[in-house]
């Protein structure tokens, strides 16, 4: 009975967000990061794959340019309680704030706005016999997740991240960053 009801919350959560898994493993906030990481940096990032594959850990590439999907309840992120930033791990883009952060039971951090228009791109997604909406990093276009439309107030949305494509800085050290 317990192995059925682990296979059915897992098959929720294949359904809610995507479908292929890859293992997540804690971003180090000391790995190498590409010359076009910046926090601060908008422009838009043009790079090959076959370079962002020599440069990010395998998981990150997975998700981010295969459109892979972490297991859920695996990112260390998904259960964070700071206050702060959380950027795109591949270029540095700022893409949601804590604030907007809420626990939606899916497995995977969840947050109901990003910072800004410009910092995430929509896409259509009808793969796994699904109809669903991609967010992607509005500076690199690497895959993030996916949103939906069940999320609490203000938006009434759900934008449903894999943890592993997402960098965390605390609030302080947010605000040094911009300082320099």
């Amino acid at each position: 009975m317990k192995r059925i009801l682990v296979l059915l919350l897992l098959a929720t959560g294949l359904q809610q967000c995507s479908y292929s898994q890859t293992k997540q493993q804690p971003m180090n906030t000391e790995q190498k990061k590409h010359p076009v990481y910046s926090n601060t940096d908008s422009s838009k990032v043009t790079v090959a794959n076959d370079e962002w594959k020599k440069i990010l850990p395998a998981n990150v590439y997975s998700v981010a340019r295969e459109k892979g999907t972490e297991l859920p309840w695996s990112s260390p992120l998904e259960g964070n309680k700071e206050k702060g930033t959380y950027y795109c791990a591949v270029c540095g883009n700022a893409l949601f704030v804590s604030d907007t952060k809420f626990e939606s039971g899916c497995g995977w951090p969840s947050f109901y706005q990003p910072v800004s228009k410009a910092s995430i791109i929509y896409t259509p997604d009808n793969t796994h016999g699904m109809e669903r909406t991609e967010v992607q990093c509005g500076r690199c276009k690497s895959h993030l997740g996916h949103v939906f439309d069940d999320g609490p107030p203000p938006t009434g949305l759900r934008y449903c991240i894999n943890g592993v494509v997402l960098d965390f800085k605390k609030a302080q050290e947010a605000a040094a960053k911009y300082k320099q």
